[in-house]
């Protein structure tokens, strides 16, 4: 019973402080695991350029070794604390922390691969747990909710441009030809996407004074577009409450997080939060 009493405190300490951001412990940990995504990144731009590889290649080499053995022990480590580690394995997170580790493992059979380990900044959305502000955290749930709230409408938004697209850029086709440089209507549709959303590119232009109006009118017709989708989505904002009031902790069991202070139980599965007991009794029921 000591024995599974003690097992229990470590993975339990651990467990916070890998997979929380409210103690000292927990930030410093997400704070240091930061700073060595930002490192990593930085290694790898600077491999890219040249002359600062041929001089520090060794130096850039075994740095990404090192960071990227760490990463994997804290890949393991994060599967260790938990109680189901598919939670964890098949999460976006856990996704992303693999995705992250495997570059530079896959680069000793592919070379070239190792520049895959830019995947690492994507872990930087852990920032957020370690700020640990409500405006913050709550700004992220608001948008969050927003944008499901708005996804029928947006898909809407988006097939309706899909059609226009491809009246314009048959209109094109029709009017300029292919003398013009507008030589099928799949390129006449890449022309009237570019002029949609306002890049303009210059690759390919009207030349005809009717196409230079139908340019026109489109150009005037982007500025529209691009900012329908952005009033859909403030409508949606607009109707969240902006005061949430919640924390980093995880639940040890499905990982859930961003529970409401004070809260005991998690409210995605109802498992305990508090309980340091949790996972010694879980993991006997499991070997059972």
């Amino acid at each position: 019973m000591k024995e599974s009493l003690r097992k229990s405190n470590w993975k339990t300490k651990l467990y916070q402080i890998i997979y929380e951001a409210d103690t000292v412990a927990g930030k410093s940990f997400d704070i240091v695991l930061i700073i060595a995504i930002l490192f990593s990144i930085v290694l790898v731009m600077l491999e890219s350029v040249e002359s600062f590889d041929a001089k520090y290649h060794n130096f850039l080499n075994v740095s990404e070794w090192v960071i990227t053995i760490l990463f994997t022990l804290e890949y393991f480590a994060r599967i260790l604390v938990i109680n189901k580690p598919r939670k964890y394995i098949f999460s976006f997170y856990g996704i992303i922390d693999f995705l992250a580790t495997i570059p530079k493992y896959i680069s000793l059979i592919l070379v070239g691969t190792q520049a895959l380990i830019v995947l690492r900044a994507l872990r930087l959305l852990r920032i957020f747990r370690i700020l640990k502000l409500t405006r913050y955290l709550g700004a992220s749930i608001n948008l969050t909710t927003a944008l499901k709230a708005s996804k029928t409408k947006i898909l809407i938004f988006l097939f309706s441009v899909l059609v226009l697209t491809i009246i314009l850029g048959t209109v094109m086709y029709l009017v300029e030809g292919p003398k013009n440089g507008f030589t099928s209507i799949p390129i006449s549709m890449y022309w009237a996407i570019v002029t949609l959303t306002t890049v303009g590119y210059g690759d390919l232009s009207p030349s005809t004074p009717f196409g230079q109006f139908i340019a026109s009118f489109v150009m005037i017709l982007g500025y529209g577009i691009i900012a329908v989708p952005t009033g859909i989505v403030t409508s949606e904002i607009s109707k969240q409450d902006d005061k949430i009031h919640t924390n980093t902790q995880s639940c040890p069991h499905c990982l859930e997080d961003s529970h409401l202070d004070d809260s005991e139980f998690c409210h995605k599965c109802g498992g305990n939060l508090n309980d340091e007991t949790s996972i010694t009794n879980f993991d006997t029921q499991r070997n059972d």
